[in-house]
């Protein structure tokens, strides 16, 4: 069935004319737009703290849409065209009453509107109590107002739950929109679909059969000029209770009773809910962290962390973090599940990695077979190349009984057209028509920081630097000591679906 176009809406950017904005937001409301999913009826507000009027902003745009199209030929074509005369933009204060006032203005008293806070954390609380506080948010005679927010959302547990009391006094949830730009990839969305239309997966969900999950989110490139965010964040906060925690609630959790937003997203916090609180003694043998050293790194030569710009020379923040989880249901006893993310690591990729129960060895005690087959694995690549490749062992050709791996493979990329996607075309779709499906709910995210929290309070207290790392490895030893100790090892970065891509094809 084909979805049906968004009602009439005015999309109210703050942070107009940043990165986020021109890079994503636009170029996905322009596959919107050329796919007829908005129309005309669709406007788009700028507020941004540079003066200007609104062909100021239109022209900022075209400027990013020119260097855009010499690699995409059809970003800019009549789609843009359409959408640029809806664009409109003023500036201001975002914590100042008058930017307020004159969005009040535009909109009026009966205009369907979303409001996308493309801006650093610390504005979130504040521009919501504005909203508020002009009336911006009221919702009455089928005219809905809507906040959608990127992440971060929190530095920890209580500032998480301090921001989530400070914007729900203002709005209700059922207007707020938490945003994680993974649960836009196609594979993500599709987790469900494989889980639950597909009985052969389904049925072998669960800890008699899954021996552990591995959830990667691997970057090959390094800090650069994001030094001073980055050493305020680190890797664990800005990659673990948001982009690896939904992928990890998204494979644990149980079947929705429906396909209902709050159904799928009541699973979602459960299983997060479910998550073992280590004390602090567990948490020093469930995690690691590293932070990467000086050396080589696509063909460049790259400093330490700690001699990055604007990052503090005696600096203890992680570009590398490990966890053992364990999500105390009946389904998973016993599983662990095994997160990893870092920086200026061997490949870009994003990926889940089941690994089944070993098969038992009897059956093959008169064969050839002269060690333990390998397991079972789906391994469900997330980006960049998104697809689902299921590895399984087969007889090789020949008298004698050798076994030998081979992978079923599959990828979007193969079967639909999904290279000029931005990944934010279903999050600001569903953010249109009230579909709260993709996005976070506030018990979701303190349930995950309180997963978190007792790693940031042991890492906090500790003296130690993270352990180093080469650039372009796969971290530091001791991740490799974590999974180790359980008899396992990581699946190997940037080998999935085509063994071709080790060597970069």
């Amino acid at each position: 069935m084909d979805a049906a176009p968004t009602p009439p809406v005015t999309l109210v950017i703050f942070g107009a004319t940043g990165d986020l904005t021109r890079r994503l937001l636009v170029p996905a409301i322009i596959n919107l737009t050329r796919s007829r999913l908005v129309g005309d009826d669709l406007h788009i507000l700028g507020i941004g703290i540079e003066p200007g009027d609104d062909e100021f902003l239109r022209g900022r745009l075209d400027q990013f849409l020119n260097h855009l199209s010499g690699e995409e030929p059809t970003v800019k074509d009549e789609a843009w065209e359409s959408l640029r005369r809806r664009i409109s933009y003023t500036s201001g204060d975002f914590t100042k009453d008058d930017i307020f006032i004159e969005i009040g203005k535009r909109l009026g008293p009966n205009a369907n509107a979303a409001f996308y806070l493309a801006v650093p954390p610390s504005f979130f609380g504040t521009i919501v109590e504005k909203l508020a506080a002009h009336g911006l948010t009221d919702e009455s005679d089928g005219v809905f107002r809507r906040v959608a927010i990127e992440k971060p959302f929190g530095t920890d547990l209580a500032s998480a739950q301090a921001l989530n009391a400070q914007i729900l006094a203002q709005v209700g949830e059922s207007q707020v929109y938490r945003l994680d730009h993974f649960l836009g990839k196609e594979t993500v969305q599709n987790l469900m679909t494989a889980r639950f239309a597909n009985m052969m997966i389904e049925s072998l969900w669960n800890s008699r059969y899954i021996d552990h999950v591995q959830i990667t989110a691997a970057e090959i490139v390094d800090v650069g000029s994001r030094g001073k965010f980055y050493d305020a964040t680190g890797a664990l906060r800005d990659m673990v209770p948001n982009h690896l925690f939904q992928l990890l609630a998204m494979i644990a959790m149980e079947p929705p009773n429906s396909f209902d937003a709050e159904a799928i997203r009541n699973e979602k916090s459960k299983v997060l809910k479910a998550l073992r609180i280590y004390t602090p003694d567990e948490a020093k043998t469930h995690g690691v962290r590293g932070a990467y050293g000086a050396g080589p790194l696509n063909g460049a030569q790259l400093p330490a962390y700690r001699d990055t710009k604007d990052v503090l020379p005696d600096s203890r923040t992680e570009t590398f973090v490990a966890l053992k989880l364990y999500a105390d249901t009946w389904r998973w006893a016993g599983v662990p599940f095994y997160l990893r993310t870092g920086k200026a690591l061997t490949a870009r990729d994003t990926e889940i990695v089941i690994t089944f129960q070993p098969v038992p060895f009897a059956q093959f005690r008169e064969t050839d077979v002269k060690s333990r087959l390998p397991p079972n694995r789906l391994v469900i690549q997330v980006q960049p190349d998104e697809g689902m490749s299921m590895e399984i062992s087969i007889k090789s050709p020949g008298l004698s009984v050798d076994t030998v791996p081979v992978s079923l493979d599959f990828r979007y990329a193969d079967k639909f057209d999904i290279a000029k996607t931005t990944g934010y075309e279903s999050l600001l779709y569903d953010l249109f028509i009230g579909d709260q499906t993709l996005f976070q709910r506030a018990d979701g995210i303190e349930a995950g920081w309180a997963a978190v929290q007792p790693f940031l309070d042991i890492w906090a207290g500790d003296q130690s630097v993270p352990d180093a790392y080469a650039p372009g490895s796969m971290g530091p030893a001791s991740a490799d000591e974590l999974i180790q100790r359980d008899r396992r090892q990581w699946h190997e970065l940037g080998v999935i679906l085509h063994h071709d891509k080790k060597d970069g094809k």
